[in-house]
């Protein structure tokens, strides 16, 4: 079997980055966001200087002054005083706007993100998620997307924002004097990289406790869909306690990056600091040289004031970057995992289909243990065959194969028939050979929604009355009759308000409006008493008897009432057809087939 495959490790920053490209498919939203930014940063810096402006002319008292009649002139102040107040207005509405675009940008990156990992999902064979839980998907589509979409927020949003900062706030320094300016510049650079050579300490940190979550995710999910069996079973303490566990284990990795963050970012943080008090103190010694005013100080203290604090915040998102570093890679191991299984470009013929299988073999766990070998047998187009075997013989990954669920390890699997030709499933386009072969799992899944729109999934565009008539196809008649919504009865998640076998019958149901060629139940009426699953297996045999495409079906079964409906019987065991023929035929010659089903 080929098995899904990851492509080899990208370099430590390229997850972010590939993230952050995704900022490529809104380019308007993106250049008006840096637009509206650079004018709020630029205004920032003119209001600081504009207020060591005005108390510069204060100190000059320029400010109020007296008129010819003795009086107090305030005109200048109210200048000063209305000009600031403007300005301030002025910034904080287009910052009000920058923010409600950051935030517009973000909520769609997340979308972006999500939907991709969904997709992606679908993509993977089963053998991949086999591999991979439940709770693993949830945590990238959850915490992890959330991170990089708070990263990638914050990233473009600082660096954006600081860089400006930086160099309009530097060069005002050194136009006051050059030595206001290199300095602090010189003790940002020392503070940075500081603590960016924290960034792959954190990085890892943060992928432990990524795998921490992933277990907390997974117990979870097992705890809300098995909580029947938990319930029958008394597990409740026991699985309280294994979930205690979990969380243990995600609050102490969580403590443990708390504790090297606290312990090691604020040492490049009081660095940077320092470059207040160079400005506070060199400022000071260039007024008394006479080479700075007071209203030049106050506004390089003002402007270095914001300088520190923006590069301070560097230290804040260089941990979310590097937490979100981690939850990137995290998320591309998902979206550059390589599927097992790639759709071919044929075309399935129109007529009637069977299957053939040809020495096949299968290890589902990719270790070379076959559990499937030399498996060879044909059904042809309109038989019924069922298929017996002793508990693990692989029945379930034979039926597998057929919608191509699964790859063959070795071998080939055909679908077609004698007139038309046989074509190997690789060959063929996969959506068209999942809508004509179609295989029901012994488990009957059903999603929460209403009854009509669980078996409209095969068919969207059915109307009442063909749903009604599926349902007395499956012998599920009387389902429906006792649903007090009929249609729009809600069945509850995972279809939990209906008993098992009423389960299986909306499942059959469901298929069968999918009109496929070929139906394979996988041990999918096991719930059914006999009376009704033959009543429903002679439905479906009446339904396309005279059909111009009459319906292939292979029955999983070690049921005797549902082997007898079948026109044939195959035995599968050591990996491989041990024997075939009627029921009567391997009673009376297959002694393995006799104790099987106990005659």
């Amino acid at each position: 079997m080929l098995m899904a495959t990851a492509r080899p490790p990208a370099p430590a920053g390229a997850p972010l980055l590939r993230c952050l490209a995704i900022y490529r498919r809104m380019p308007l939203r993106f250049a008006a966001t840096a637009g509206m930014l650079l004018a709020v940063n630029l205004a920032l810096v003119a209001q600081q200087g504009l207020v060591g402006r005005a108390v510069h002319e204060a100190g000059l008292g320029r400010l109020v002054v007296r008129d010819a009649a003795g009086g107090l002139d305030y005109s200048r102040a109210w200048f000063w005083v209305a000009l600031l107040l403007a300005l301030s207005a002025a910034r904080a509405t287009v910052q009000y706007g920058a923010g409600l675009l950051s935030l517009a940008i973000g909520q769609e990156l997340l979308t972006i993100l999500r939907q991709r990992i969904l997709i992606q999902v679908q993509r993977l064979d089963l053998t991949y998620h086999w591999r991979h839980g439940v709770g693993e998907m949830v945590t990238r589509m959850t915490r992890d997307a959330d991170k990089v979409r708070d990263a990638l927020i914050n990233f473009w949003r600082q660096m954006f924002e600081t860089g400006l900062i930086v160099l309009i706030s530097v060069a005002l320094l050194t136009w006051y004097s050059p030595w206001l300016g290199i300095v602090p510049l010189a003790l940002m650079a020392l503070g940075i990289a500081l603590l960016a050579a924290q960034a792959d300490t954190l990085v890892s940190l943060d992928r432990k406790i990524g795998h921490a979550y992933d277990a907390v995710t997974q117990d979870l999910s097992e705890g809300v869909h098995g909580v029947r069996v938990i319930k029958a079973f008394g597990l409740g303490d026991a699985r309280i306690a294994r979930f205690d566990g979990h969380i243990a284990s995600f609050r102490r990795e969580a403590r443990a990056a708390i504790v090297h963050a606290s312990l090691r970012v604020p040492l490049p943080q009081a660095v940077i600091a320092l470059g207040h008090a160079w400005v506070l103190g060199y400022g000071a010694w260039l007024m008394r040289e006479g080479r700075l005013d007071l209203g030049a100080l106050v506004a390089a203290l003002l402007v270095v004031n914001t300088l520190v604090l923006r590069i301070e915040g560097i230290g804040l998102l260089l941990q979310i970057i590097a937490d979100a570093r981690a939850s990137a890679g995290r998320i591309w191991e998902v979206l550059d995992a390589v599927p097992g299984i790639v759709s071919g470009k044929a075309r399935l013929p129109a007529g009637p289909l069977g299957c053939r299988l040809e020495n096949v073999s299968v290890a589902p766990l990719g270790d070379g243990a076959a559990v499937l070998r030399d498996l060879s047998f044909t059904i042809q187009p309109g038989e019924i065959v069922a298929l017996v075997g002793p508990t693990g013989s692989g029945k379930t990954l034979l039926t597998g194969l057929l919608p191509r669920l699964l790859e063959a390890d070795g071998g080939t699997v055909r679908i077609g028939s004698d007139q038309a030709g046989w074509a190997d499933v690789r060959d063929l386009d996969l959506g068209e050979l999942r809508r004509r072969v179609h295989v029901l799992p012994q488990e009957s899944f059903l999603f929460s929604d209403s009854l009509a729109a669980n078996l409209r999934l095969t068919a969207p565009d059915a109307d009442d009355a063909r749903l009604r008539a599926a349902l007395e196809q499956a012998a599920a008649g009387e389902v429906l009759d006792r649903l007090s919504d009929g249609l729009a009865t809600r069945v509850g998640d995972r279809g939990i308000t209906l008993s098992g076998g009423q389960r299986q019958r909306i499942c059959l149901a469901r298929a069968l409006l999918a009109d496929a060629d070929i139906l394979v139940l996988d041990d999918a009426t096991s719930a059914l008493d006999a009376a009704t699953e033959r009543r429903a297996i002679d439905n479906i045999r009446a339904l396309r008897r005279n059909a111009a495409r009459p319906l292939t079906m292979l029955i999983v079964s070690s049921r005797l009432s549902t082997i007898l409906a079948a026109d044939r019987v195959l035995l599968l065991a050591d990996g491989h057809i041990a024997a075939e023929g009627t029921h009567e035929a391997l009673a009376a010659t297959s002694s393995a087939y006799r104790a099987l089903m106990g005659l």
